[in-house]
């Protein structure tokens, strides 16, 4: 497929211009995940280093991110952050499930960069299209790094090349979640399932005439515009 050459190849200029040894990013057992894992394995070798990084999470998110490890040969290495984890919720004000959700994103970005200043490398981040424009990231958590490979792709898009690189089909097929907390998922907190999503989307970005319902477009217009501040660098204010 045209589109993982081209990420591949997307990632060992970029990894080169920056004069950076290799890559890190996080795995999880997760679909994007999974295909990053395999497309900056086949980019850069045994310099794309993935770390998987468990913290309180789904046994099942293991026993996947190893599994792609293995069949395709990644270089994968576990740190669990559930005890930092907890010991910080020890010392913390008492928070909602997003707010702890989003502690979990951004240790495992504080990882993600000692290891980048570590070894030199860059981060990279499992992000699509569909997420990014809806800001549907942890803003300096899983949204804080330095190349998207999969930023230019769809999520249906995303699906297609995961079934092109043969990833197991229990991780394409299973229902995409953060795993902020049990029986979190996508579906469940964006309202619409990504199928449905791309087609506003496209009608959104006029790549595709789809008439996708004037109430979907409102639904999606205002989640992108009200999440437009993590989509940007953060505002100076000008004297």
């Amino acid at each position: 497929m045209e589109y993982a050459r081209k990420i591949e190849k997307w990632i060992s200029l970029k990894t080169r211009e920056a004069r950076a040894k290799g890559c890190v990013f996080g795995v999880s057992g997760g679909l994007d995940s999974s295909v990053l894992a395999v497309l900056a394995k086949r980019s850069l070798g045994k310099r794309a280093l993935g770390l998987l990084m468990p913290c309180e999470s789904d046994p099942k998110d293991r026993e996947f991110a190893l599994e792609v490890a293995k069949r395709f040969g990644v270089n994968v290495k576990e740190i669990d952050l559930t005890r930092v984890y907890n010991m910080l919720l020890n010392i913390l004000p008492k928070g909602d499930e997003t707010a702890k959700g989003n502690l979990k994103a951004r240790l495992r970005m504080l990882v993600l960069y000692y290891f980048s200043n570590r070894k030199q490398y860059l981060v990279l981040g499992t992000g699509n299209r569909s997420e990014h424009l809806l800001g549907y990231f942890t803003k300096y958590g899983d949204g804080g790094v330095d190349l998207l490979p999969l930023g230019g792709m769809y999520k249906t898009q995303v699906i297609d090349l995961a079934r092109y690189l043969n990833i197991p089909k229990e991780i394409v097929e299973r229902e995409p979640s953060a795993g902020f907390y049990p029986k979190q998922t996508d579906r469940g907190e964006l309202g619409f399932t990504y199928e449905k999503l791309d087609e506003v989307l496209k009608d959104i970005e006029g790549e595709e005439i789809i008439y996708s319902g004037l109430k979907d477009m409102i639904k999606v217009k205002r989640m992108i515009k009200r999440t437009t501040h993590k989509r940007s660098t953060p505002e100076v204010c000008r004297l």
